[in-house]
């Protein structure tokens, strides 16, 4: 093998990253990696030979109890060369002692296994193309932010304000929706464009009906009506509504974890983003 070597990423490279996730028909979103990268800067890794970026990896430390794995990519003429697992293994010693997530296609699960990764919930991808609503429900306000990060944390067992502050700051591409009862903020959802469509998350919310409302808003907020959502098996009755909207299942992942897995809360109907957590 030419000379093979491992580093932390720079923003243009998660740039991308992103972009080679896309070739391989992920669909990520077209800004997201500003909001990816401001998580955990230390978190991104390439492998180069003679010095050409052919692999990558993101290890995200969300918190000092957390941290999510993604992003796993190798260019096409450089697998099966032993590069890809060479760069998993210094990537994930970032993530030292803490419980390490990540979401994996269902024909992998073995290979992670192998790694100390077991299986806790799955994740399944619906899509419809849904008839464009008014948006009625109000955008966030940064001041709007702690209480969005109360909500995230007890939805998802996770403390990831860095993330989240990113991903719920309205630009032109990515709009956050919530759901208010009097003056207290109850749900909210966050939609994103991507090369195809918009993708939805996170959804969090009272009940089912009330995160198909907030996944409407959400789209509209973007004016877009194809409209991609994450769904775990945790939030079923969810899974459920979107079916009876006309929402098809596309494909599944295996969310796993090395070490102790956080506890969602009932109030998770979508997941943020495959790549993050």
């Amino acid at each position: 093998m030419s000379d093979l070597s491992c580093r932390t990423a720079t923003l243009p490279e998660v740039v991308q990253m992103l972009d080679w996730a896309a070739e391989e028909g992920w669909n990520p979103g077209i800004d997201d990696a500003a909001a990816f990268y401001a998580a955990d800067p230390e978190g991104f890794f390439v492998a180069e030979v003679d010095g050409q970026p052919v692999a990558a990896i993101s290890v995200v430390n969300h918190s000092d109890a957390h941290a999510f794995l993604g992003l796993y990519l190798c260019r096409p003429a450089f697998r099966d060369q032993g590069i890809g697992f060479a760069l998993w293994q210094n990537a994930i010693a970032h993530a030292g002692t803490r419980p390490l997530g990540l979401d994996g296609v269902p024909a992998q699960e073995a290979n992670y296994a192998k790694s100390g990764f077991a299986l806790v919930d799955r994740t399944r991808r619906l899509t419809a193309t849904l008839p464009l609503q008014a948006l009625t429900l109000p955008l966030s306000r940064p001041e709007d932010f702690p209480a969005l990060a109360r909500l995230d944390r007890a939805a998802t067992g996770v403390c990831r304000q860095r993330f989240l502050r990113g991903w719920v700051d309205n630009i032109a591409t990515r709009k956050t929706v919530l759901l208010r009862e009097a003056a207290e903020i109850t749900g909210f959802a966050t939609a994103r464009r991507c090369r195809e469509g918009v993708k939805i998350g996170p959804i969090v919310a009272p009940d089912a009906m009330a995160a198909l409302h907030l996944a409407g808003q959400a789209a509209a907020a973007l004016a877009e009506p194809l409209t991609i959502i994450d769904v775990p098996d945790g939030s079923a009755a969810f899974g459920a509504v979107l079916r009876r909207n006309g929402f098809v299942e596309g494909f599944g992942t295996a969310r796993m974890y090395r070490g102790a897995a956080p506890q969602n809360g009932d109030t998770l109907h979508a997941v943020a983003t495959l790549e993050l957590g």
